[in-house]
């Protein structure tokens, strides 16, 4: 059987590894990004270039959308030279980045009466994820829907998870980012506590990552927080926007969210301070201001 055309949107930190393991899995991808050398090198490893999404989706039986935030979103979705305006009636848009679910819900309702089988996929991981493969990807919508992409889905990722019907995506992603930026300001704490009491960061982080505290954040992040590596895989600007979709989606439900408040005051502390495009494990650094003192050491 011929594999899905595949139109993928957004060639960044994630999207272009995701989009080099469809090429490699066979599939035939065009592909769009405002970052020509971003569309480029996916070029160079055998998709076709598109000139917009509206150029995507006429060619594709799937569109793939990875991009920064809710309003780039819409803009692909409604706007002018937008995927909506030239998807075809039973093909699939999937959008695997983190909105507001009643963003999702919203933009499927614009897209259903025309034909089109949406998904939201939002995906946790990191860039880490995304270039190993090993995504986690929650899913919401029709569960047909989802199993008919979920060959394209294990393409990208290890854990892919039909969440319920549209909008259950990003409701488990909105929890996946409240336990993880929560995580990311336990681990800080904990080493600029460890550091400022004298105890090397680095031991600190050892002996945490093999005890009931370990966690994903101290196994993929915990060694380059101590040597103040913050080279962006999710960035804080990013993690700070989920953190208010957070917010209204609580207020949305009427679910007091007190601890990820607390936490998204510290992202806006790093927001405040000029630090949003560092990877959103740079928290450390406004908890080391708070306290005064350095928990990083030199590599």
């Amino acid at each position: 059987m011929d594999k899905m055309r595949i139109g993928f949107v957004g060639l960044g930190i994630m999207g272009r590894p995701m989009a080099g393991h469809l090429l490699a899995a066979g599939y035939p991808l065009v592909v769009h990004d405002i970052n020509r050398d971003a569309v480029a090198s996916v070029v160079a490893q055998g998709a076709r270039a598109a000139a917009s999404a509206a150029e995507v989706a006429a060619d594709s039986d799937l569109v793939i959308t990875m991009l920064p935030d809710s309003p780039d979103v819409e803009a692909v979705v409604l706007g002018p030279g937008g995927l909506g305006q030239s998807v075809r009636s039973g093909a699939f848009w999937v959008d695997m980045i983190t909105i507001a679910p009643s963003t999702a819900i919203r933009l499927a309702g614009e897209l259903r009466p025309r034909g089109v089988r949406c998904l939201d996929a939002p995906v946790s991981g990191g860039d880490v994820g995304a270039r190993n493969a090993t995504l986690s990807i929650m899913v919401g919508g029709d569960e047909a829907d989802f199993q008919a992409v979920v060959p394209v889905f294990q393409v990208l990722g290890k854990n892919v998870v039909w969440c319920g019907p549209t909008g259950a995506g990003q409701i488990v992603k909105a929890c996946n980012q409240v336990l993880v930026a929560v995580t990311i300001a336990g681990v800080s704490e904990a080493l600029v506590l460890g550091a400022k009491a004298g105890v090397d960061p680095l031991k600190v982080a050892k002996v945490l990552g093999a005890g009931l505290a370990r966690c994903g954040i101290l196994e993929n992040r915990g060694e380059r927080m101590v040597h103040g590596d913050f080279a962006p895989g999710f960035r804080i600007r990013l993690h700070h926007k989920d953190l208010n979709i957070i917010r209204q989606t609580g207020e949305d439900y009427q679910v007091p969210l007190p601890v990820t408040s607390a936490v998204r005051e510290l992202f806006a502390a790093a927001m405040d301070q000029g630090r949003g495009e560092l990877d959103h494990t740079g928290l450390l650094t406004v908890v080391e201001d708070l306290a005064g003192t350095q928990a990083r050491t030199a590599q």
